[in-house]
């Protein structure tokens, strides 16, 4: 059965329909020698006649009527796929995926429901996870675009910004230095730190932050999520550099407060990123450019630190 194609698949089914190879070849613009000689290949091909002949014209045998049964559900297949790939070139339909780095999850969800309400029809996939997972799928293809702080190295891309992406120093409000103003980044030297594994966009960003200081910062615990590390830092047992975008919330109600140090806020920004090498369908090409366009309104307000 490998080497039946689609052409011998109309052709009998033309053939069945019209009673004859003469109406079959007319109906597929071929000349009847050629359905014939399809026909007689289609045979061999399968070990048993198509058709038995009388008076009145072609009737299918049993084995026809099982080819017949698998052409026409061939064909249905074909014309689904069709009207599937007509749907992809508008945006009433299609499916995105959307890679989001977990720090982003605070604000994405916002993002693509305010896009989903205007296109009902696009079907969305969000996977979020820490950078290093959410960067090796994004290598393979697996996501259309992403929502990451930094764009990573290396990879052929396109990335747009989406907004600021602040990050700061925050402490329970009973620390000792959650009352003092304009501290220098020395003034931290003494304290533990929470942190997010190493490769981490806000573990890069705070490192940095510190070695420009001349500091290195005392590391107490490394946690692999946001919300791990707020409770620990509610807690009591340290101080977290992060993305002031997770914790709105926690400062809001006062369950953290920020530190108010020199140099911070620290502003990297948020991008959609996608590879040079993935073609976008239409309703990806959409979510792409209302991210750039409007993803920015709806990141969340950071407060400044008390006094200042």
């Amino acid at each position: 059965m490998r080497n039946i194609t689609l052409k011998q698949l109309r052709l009998i089914d033309s053939a069945a329909k019209l009673g004859s190879f003469a109406a079959a070849a007319e109906a597929n613009h071929v000349t009847p020698p050629a359905v014939t000689m399809q026909m007689r290949q289609l045979e061999e091909e399968i070990g048993l006649p198509l058709f038995d002949r009388d008076g009145r014209g072609l009737t299918p045998t049993a084995a026809g009527q099982e080819l017949l049964l698998a052409a026409r559900k061939v064909e249905a297949a074909l014309a689904e796929c069709r009207e599937a790939l007509v749907s992809l070139k508008s945006l009433d339909a299609g499916r995105v995926t959307v890679g989001v780095v977990s720090t982003a999850k605070y604000f994405a969800p916002r993002m693509l429901a305010a896009f989903a309400r205007k296109h009902p029809k696009v079907e969305l996939q969000l996977v979020v996870g820490n950078r290093r997972d959410i960067v090796a799928q994004f290598e393979t293809g697996l996501f259309d675009v992403c929502v990451m702080g930094r764009p990573p190295e290396g990879l052929a891309i396109e990335s747009d910004r989406i907004g600021a992406h602040p990050h700061v120093v925050v402490a329970p409000p009973d620390h000792p230095l959650a009352k003092k103003r304009r501290l220098a980044p020395q003034a931290l030297a003494g304290e533990t730190f929470l942190v997010r594994e190493p490769g981490s966009g806000t573990r890069t960003l705070m490192e940095s932050f510190f070695a420009r200081a001349g500091l290195g910062p005392s590391i107490g615990m490394e946690i692999g999520s946001n919300e791990t590390i707020k409770q620990a830092v509610m807690a009591g047992l340290g101080l977290a550099f992060i993305s002031a975008h997770t914790i709105a919330a926690e400062l809001a109600d006062g369950r953290l407060t920020m530190l108010d140090v020199e140099g911070l806020p620290l502003e990297r920004a948020w991008f959609v990123v996608r590879l040079e090498s993935r073609r976008l369908l239409p309703a990806a090409q959409a979510l792409r450019a209302f991210l750039a366009k409007e993803g920015g309104t709806f990141l969340p307000a950071v407060p400044k630190a008390k006094g200042r």
